[in-house]
């Protein structure tokens, strides 16, 4: 498709990468060069908006060659068809929920939460319409072919994000990044922008108080130090960087971010601000304006309401149309297990759930039958993290275990757990009775939640992480969790399976 023709016309250096990602010459404001907005970000929202429409026309076609495009007699003789209504709708709520809006594509759950609310909005209109106009012919596009316009679009934009992902994970199609901030904290944010490699951002600078690393080096895990705090701006408007990210710092105060802002304006560098609120963004975060102050209001996470109701059922009704499909490999799976040796196809093991409740989860077994009894004499060559045990090279896993794991295969009797309400498709990891006994105060709000099938730790890495990299992303679920973030978590599931990332 043109998108990735155009995409693949841009190569990035990775040695290099804040000088090669711009396809445009930087332009010249004055004294000032500010970088130019690269071409494959225009490519990219283009290419949506085009598969977005695709999918529109397409349902509307569909519901004309079914006779379902019938005209509306009360707005007269030349009235349009419902379908034409229906795509008009849809396309006038992907502008007003700014579904095509640039910051959003190609990254996190939030491309999808605008995209479901466009789609809801607009059927919703057409049966308030059809329902005031005493229209029949409203129905089947309400509760078929705008749905399934809205299906279609979350395929295309998953397409285009897989494309995407693929070529950033090549290095191109990257952001240059300048960090502002300690070293401490400009470390972090590089540890993290490394780790999620789909934002496409790559820091290329830094500013420090000192304008020095620590120790006195000139770099902070391979990124250069280009300044102390009174450089910022001129590095910023050098033309290398598309983003400006700011850390808090000692000595950088609002007036000097909010005249930052003034000197960016006008260029392509977005700046971006860290609030200090650990794993707290999304629909959490409200600016409350107190005589011209922006102030964060933090809302408390909800674990109630229709959104919960609707995640219950998705689990529920998920769970057993994925047991129905996956039935025939139960039985392969179990056949395989008693032939291979002596003991249960299952293995029970009792973990913690919502609220502390204790449960019984399902695994297949992967192991010898007294690998409970042996644990004591391996512990001192664990290689998990905190209170998780892990061995790469366990010698209680059988020939069959091996495999199954290496598939995760083992967990799929976990849909059994959905299905009865004990665990959840998407949540944290279930942990045990001994690990939660020596959890702290933030590691107890992960059992606000039912524990997951899978979750952010399985997409980030599993066996690989280590605890705090674990927790972390337990909570950020919690603190963060909507209908979104879990479609987005089910669908990297997909890919972590298939690469055996952290599967030991």
């Amino acid at each position: 498709m043109s998108f990735e023709l155009g995409l693949n016309a841009q190569r990035s250096s990775p040695a290099i990468p804040q000088e090669s990602t711009t396809s445009a010459r930087p332009v010249v404001h004055g004294d000032r060069v500010v970088p130019a907005r690269d071409r494959w970000e225009s490519r990219y929202v283009a290419a949506t908006v085009a598969a977005d429409l695709a999918a529109i026309t397409l349902s509307v076609v569909v519901g004309y060659v079914l006779g379902l495009g019938s005209h509306i007699p009360q707005l007269g003789y030349v009235s349009p068809g419902v379908g034409v209504v229906a795509g008009l709708l849809m396309i006038g709520s992907l502008l007003a929920c700014r579904a095509w809006d640039p910051r959003i594509l190609g990254q996190g759950s939030e491309e999808f939460s605008r995209l479901l609310r466009a789609v809801v909005t607009s059927a919703v209109l057409l049966g308030l319409l059809g329902l005031a106009l005493q229209a029949l012919a409203a129905r089947p596009w309400v509760f078929g072919l705008m749905p399934m316009a809205g299906v279609l679009a979350v395929g295309g934009r998953l397409v285009l994000r897989f494309n995407l992902s693929r070529l950033r994970a090549r290095g191109r199609c990257v952001l240059p990044v300048l960090v502002v901030g300690t070293p401490e904290a400009v470390g972090d944010l590089v540890d993290r922008t490394r780790r999620d490699g789909t934002r496409g951002w790559v820091i290329t600078g830094a500013c420090t108080p000192t304008g020095r690393a620590q120790h006195g080096d000139t770099d902070v895990l391979g990124v250069p130090v280009l300044g102390d705090l009174d450089a910022v701006v001129d590095v910023a408007n050098a033309g290398r960087h598309r983003i400006v990210a700011v850390c808090p710092t000692p000595g950088w105060s609002p007036k000097r971010l909010h005249q930052l802002a003034w000197q960016l304006e006008g260029s392509d560098a977005e700046l971006v601000v860290d609030a200090g609120l650990m794993e707290v963004a999304g629909p959490r975060l409200h600016v409350e304006p107190v005589d011209g102050l922006p102030l964060l209001r933090l809302t408390k996470p909800t674990f109630s309401g229709m959104s919960w109701l609707a995640k219950h059922v998705v689990d529920r009704l998920g769970a057993f149309l994925l047991l129905l499909v996956v039935a025939p490999l139960f039985l392969a799976v179990a056949l395989a297990i008693k032939l291979d040796g002596r003991g249960p196809v299952f293995f029970r093991q009792v973990r913690v759930g919502r609220h502390g409740r204790e449960f019984t989860m399902l695994k297949f077994r992967s192991m010898v039958v007294d690998a409970e009894a042996r644990l004591a004499d391996l512990l001192a060559d664990n290689d998990g993290a905190g209170p998780m045990f892990k061995l790469r090279a366990d010698p209680r896993v059988t020939r069959v275990g091996a495999v199954l794991r290496r598939f995760s295969i083992d967990e799929m009797p976990q849909l059994i757990n959905v299905l009865t309400g004990q665990m959840s498709l998407v949540g944290p990891r279930p942990p045990l009775p001994e690990e939660v006994a020596s959890y702290g105060s933030a590691a107890q709000r992960k059992l606000l939640v039912r524990p997951g099938l899978t979750g952010l730790w399985q997409i980030s890495g599993r066996s690989d992480l280590s605890w705090e990299q674990s927790v972390r992303l337990d909570l950020r679920y919690v603190e963060n969790w909507n209908l979104a973030l879990d479609a987005h978590i089910l669908w990297k599931t997909v890919g972590a399976v298939l690469t055996r990332r952290g599967a030991y």
